[in-house]
């Protein structure tokens, strides 16, 4: 018997997203690991398009310095 896999659906498509906006920063949090990396695609789900604003998106707040460049000790 083979398993097969579920295609995961793009959250931010699913939500009718258009663009990923770096000051919800709570949105950003969602997708960013407990030491601060951006988690990837193939965790999250996200489709490549917005893989790409979202990644932007957290540069630009940690710049902006609304998010930590690091969590760890």
């Amino acid at each position: 018997m083979s398993k097969k896999k579920l295609k995961k659906v793009c959250p931010f498509q699913a939500a009718g997203i258009k663009n990923i906006d770096y000051k919800d920063v709570d949105t950003l949090k969602k997708y960013l690991s407990r030491y601060g990396k951006i988690t990837p695609r193939y965790y999250t789900g996200v489709s490549l398009k917005f893989q790409k604003m979202l990644s932007s998106a957290v540069k630009k707040a940690r710049i902006m310095a609304l998010l930590p460049f690091t969590l760890g000790q």
